[in-house]
């Protein structure tokens, strides 16, 4: 069976301290990435969560949104003092937050893409990222509400200018999490208030069924917690997060994982096999399953149904961070962070392991649209050394590096995974592809050299160099300008064995000494 020849091409934003460029591919036709849209200046690049449109703030007063398929511009707006700006889920608003000058000016404003009016707009006093976007909305654009104090507000999406159309009133509620597909539930968190335990509830979101919770569940030792909607919107994981754990075994606090759904069938925790932190915990693409990671290092990774039952033992590991493909074929367990890179990938339908391989200091990861790839960046701030890129095949084989001077952001642009063929014939229409390296200009003579290698085994990961702090960089380049050359390790070592030369001969002294005595 022949890949659909009406897939959509793959895309990669990439933004650098010049600017964001916009890259088609992979698979790349001659081994290098054609790059669509060249480096146009900005401080912010996102695309809409269906990738029909992306969002650019190219100043503090000018935020643009472009068509995806033409790349043309659709509508530039002026916004003195933006801090956050963001699309909505189809791109037909932008949702902007303006530093607030006095309580007199509306700073949190919804516009209307297309036409360029604001539809809604109120004055925050502040925002954080957990309350940001203060509206939000489900994957269709039918339901938007947004957070207030004590309850939850909804609008009629089609029409903002009615305002507030009902309220749901949740006392003491500190964050909530509308459902993506459908828009048919939310989920409220209540934080723990003198004695009291802190709750996630979820309610119906249509106004003639908001009475009462469908779900609830009650936690003690809570402070904060993560809420993850699956796709259909009939189960929800809550990972619950203390900030102290009173059993002293973590100094992070202590976390847990509970599950409700909407049909009130199961409202209590996921029974796990090891002790310690959640780690990371992400939905099958089809809703029926998810994954895991949890424990004390190392660390287990653990497949479960929507009852909750075991359906897969993945291992353990060093890993902290767990990434399902879009086909929800290929799993990739990862250590990231102030973990040393290692992935494991498996194939969740064949429960077998492809292949291991490493992504040293990478900061964000995450799959192709279609399933096939699989993308690690180093990105500045986070890390101000080693910025770059990495994709790697579906088995972990290495397909693609590139390296930058200074790298803000690299992410795929969005699209439906059933546009795309079969991940069985798309995987083996790229089985065949090869590694290509590249590294950033003007690195001096290394960069003069061929700026690709292609090779078709997978290299074996490196260990990392040995971390050398800035000021000993330094001194090194004072020494090697002052003494004719840097301290080799070859010197080095020749100082350290006339050292202990001297040191012997001291102790073979005082030795013969105490021998006379």
């Amino acid at each position: 069976m022949a890949v659909v020849d009406s897939s959509p091409s793959l895309e990669i934003l990439a933004r650098e301290p010049e600017g964001f460029s916009i890259w088609s591919g992979p698979p790349f036709s001659n081994g290098q990435p054609k790059v669509k849209i060249e480096r146009v200046p900005c401080t912010f690049a996102k695309y809409s969560e269906d990738g029909s449109r992306y969002l650019v703030i190219k100043s503090a007063s000018m935020v643009c949104v472009y068509d995806c398929h033409s790349s043309t511009e659709i509508r530039t707006f002026e916004m003195p003092n933006v801090l956050a700006a963001v699309l909505s889920p189809r791109g037909t608003y932008v949702q902007s937050f303006q530093m607030p000058l006095n309580s007199k000016e509306n700073n949190l404003i919804l516009w209307n893409c297309d036409t360029g009016a604001p539809v809604y707009q109120q004055f925050k006093k502040g925002m954080s990222k957990t309350t940001w976007p203060l509206v939000q909305f489900s994957s269709d654009e039918a339901v938007a509400c947004q957070l207030a104090t004590n309850e939850i507000q909804f609008f009629d999406a089609g029409d903002f200018s009615k305002g507030i159309i009902y309220r749901l009133r949740v006392p003491g509620l500190a964050a909530m999490e509308l459902s993506k597909t459908t828009g048919s539930h939310i989920a409220a968190f209540v934080a723990e208030s003198k004695g009291i335990p802190a709750s996630v509830q979820i309610f119906a979101s249509g106004k003639d069924a908001q009475s009462q919770p469908v779900a609830r569940r009650s936690f003690f030792r809570c402070d904060t917690v993560q809420l993850s909607w699956n796709y259909g919107s009939t189960g929800l994981l809550v990972v619950v997060q203390s900030d102290v754990d009173k059993t002293n075994q973590s100094y992070y606090g202590e976390s847990k994982l509970a599950y409700l759904t909407t049909d009130g069938s199961y409202e209590g925790l996921v029974t796990l096999r090891k002790e310690g932190p959640i780690h990371d915990v992400q939905w099958s693409s089809k809703g029926s399953e998810f994954v895991v990671i949890y424990g004390f290092m190392p660390a287990s990774a653990t497949v479960f149904d929507k009852k909750c039952n075991p359906l897969l033992q993945l291992g353990q590991g060093p890993y902290n961070t767990v990434r399902w493909n879009p086909k929800g074929k290929f799993l990739c367990l990862a250590g990231f962070g102030n973990l040393s890179g290692d992935m494991v990938f498996w194939d969740y339908e064949a429960k077998k392991q492809l292949g291991t391989t490493k992504a040293e200091l990478s900061v964000t990861s995450e799959w192709s649209p279609d399933g096939r790839f699989f993308m690690t960046a180093t990105t500045a701030p986070r890390l101000q050394v080693d910025n770059g890129i990495k994709i790697f095949h579906h088995n972990g084989s290495l397909y693609f590096k590139k390296m930058f001077a200074k790298l803000y952001q690299a992410d795929w642009k969005p699209e439906a995974p059933e546009r795309f063929g079969d991940i069985a014939d798309l995987v083996q229409s790229t089985s065949s592809l090869n590694i290509n390296v590249t590294k950033p200009q003007g690195q001096g003579s290394k960069s003069s050299q061929a700026s690709s290698k292609t090779t078709t085994a997978n290299p074996p990961a490196q260990k990392p160099a040995a971390y050398r702090p800035p000021h000993a960089k330094v001194a090194a380049a004072v020494q090697a300008e002052l003494f004719g050359g840097a301290g080799s390790s070859e010197e080095m070592s020749k100082n350290a064995s006339r050292n202990k030369k001297r040191r012997d001969k001291q102790r073979e002294k005082k030795a013969a000494e105490a021998a006379e005595l």
